[in-house]
């Protein structure tokens, strides 16, 4: 519970925030990159925003944008790769198809998109985290569940008949239960930093929304007048990513030790 204490500390404060910022996050209260005051804690932004309220309020669209990313990624690596184990001819265009995408840079596969979904905003962006993360995943859980597919009772499933499906759900991935939690927390600071990049590139979140990321590409130039409204979310971000890895490598260990107890 210690080193899952802080991804629940920092996720819900990053989904609730909204709710508790002190002062809207588009209307100035003091001036361009006022130092703190009891009016703004952490002084202004560039056009004299409160930045406590702006943090509260910019880490909503990047966790629920990067969990939702994570858990797509780990779910379609989790049937692909169980399939390509159980199937080696498809396991084979896995590999061939995972060799052309792990090629794309993160941050050309983002423009790419972009340009090709103008309107997409935030699923654009979970989309492109997806495909740039997939063939990473599917590498990892193919090579984790060879050992599986080739098991006695696997094959004893497969020889009386049971279908593609079942082996895949009822066989192979109740045994990769540990693998696929640590793979989640790799996914999601994989996320994180996809997200965070789309929007220091203002690629999805707008000015004047309140985004992390974009309020880092803001607000640089004013660093030496007041640093808080970069090094703020800078922080945050760097948190939300290890504490989340951290908290699934914690969990990791006690459901792979349950499945192999249970085997």
């Amino acid at each position: 519970m210690v080193r899952l204490l802080p991804a629940l500390l920092l996720v819900g404060a990053a989904l609730l925030g909204p709710w508790f910022a002190p002062h809207a996050v588009d209307v100035p209260v003091t001036g361009p990159y006022a130092e703190p005051s009891a009016v703004a804690p952490l002084g202004g932004d560039l056009l004299g925003r409160d930045v406590l309220s702006r943090v509260l309020a910019g880490g909503w669209d990047l966790v629920v944008s990067a969990l939702v990313a994570a858990v797509l990624v780990t779910g379609l690596a989790a049937v692909l790769g169980a399939a390509g184990a159980l199937r080696p001819g498809f396991g084979r265009v896995l590999d061939r198809a995972a060799d052309l995408l792990i090629l794309l840079p993160a941050v050309l596969g983002l423009l790419v998109v972009a340009m090709a979904w103008r309107d997409g905003g935030r699923p654009a962006i979970v989309v492109a985290a997806v495909v740039l993360g997939v063939p990473y995943a599917v590498r990892l859980v193919a090579g984790a569940a060879a050992p599986v597919a080739a098991s006695g009772y696997v094959e004893a499933a497969a020889a009386g008949g049971e279908r593609l499906g079942h082996l895949i759900f009822r066989e192979v991935l109740p045994n990769l239960r540990a693998t696929l939690l640590a793979l989640f927390g790799l996914r999601f600071v994989a996320a994180v930093y996809i997200v965070a990049t789309a929007g220091f590139l203002q690629i999805g979140p707008q000015p004047p929304a309140a985004d992390w990321a974009l309020m880092i590409r803001e607000n640089g130039p004013g660093i030496m007048l007041n640093p808080w409204p970069v090094i703020a979310p800078s922080i945050l971000i760097g948190l939300l990513a290890m504490s989340v890895n951290l908290a699934a490598s914690a969990l990791a260990p006690q459901l792979g030790r349950k499945a192999v107890s249970l085997r």
